[in-house]
């Protein structure tokens, strides 16, 4: 996949994802869908393969799942410079996107959270805030539904992708139900990928 990405365009990115920043309650995951909006849909940056395999890859990867921003970035980056045949400029604009995704979705957030749970701590007994930490937590699962099923639905061909919508039902059970540790489930999902039967 090939783009032209401009610097207004880098500068559009930025502050799109320093907006996004602000929406990543219950954490960055939560933010997909809205990047999947503006990356894969209006912006055409990504395809909807590059996004799902940034989300899968950063999330079974150890360290933090965030980590799925800076591989967004890294694609639209490489995509900008011609893919990987376009040599070294593909890789150092891949770097620019990492730096300019990571940067627009860290800064916000990390300001927020560090001065908003600081607050939060010293005032924790108002009825305001334990208020608010109540009505936060039906908000927080709705996003992570809305992106489970953003990256379910991109294979929107049920006939053909049963089994792949079975699994994603099957996994959604398994995580609500029991106590299996996630990557067991990814690796799952990652064996049979490979035999083909999703």
């Amino acid at each position: 996949m090939s783009i032209t990405l401009t610097a207004a365009d880098w500068l559009e990115l930025f502050t799109q994802f320093l907006s996004i920043s602000l929406l990543a309650v219950g954490g960055a995951i939560a933010t997909a869908p809205e990047m999947h909006r503006y990356l894969v849909g209006a912006r055409g940056w990504l395809s909807e393969d590059q996004f799902n395999s940034s989300i899968a890859i950063a999330q079974a990867a150890p360290g933090p799942n965030v980590l799925f921003v800076g591989l967004m970035g890294w694609n639209v980056g490489l995509n900008a410079g011609g893919g990987p045949a376009g040599g070294w400029r593909a890789y150092a604009l891949a770097l620019l996107g990492v730096a300019v995704t990571m940067l627009g979705m860290l800064i916000p957030s990390g300001i927020l959270t560090y001065t908003a749970t600081r607050w939060a701590h010293k005032n924790r007994e108002l009825r305001a805030v334990r208020a608010f930490k109540t009505g936060m937590a039906p908000l927080v699962v709705a996003l992570l539904f809305a992106t489970g099923w953003l990256l379910t639905a991109a294979h929107q061909q049920p006939a053909r992708d049963w089994r792949l919508w079975l699994l994603t039902a099957a996994t959604a059970l398994i995580v609500w139900r029991t106590r299996l540790h996630l990557l067991w489930l990814i690796g799952a999902g990652a064996v049979l990928g490979m035999m083909g039967v999703v």
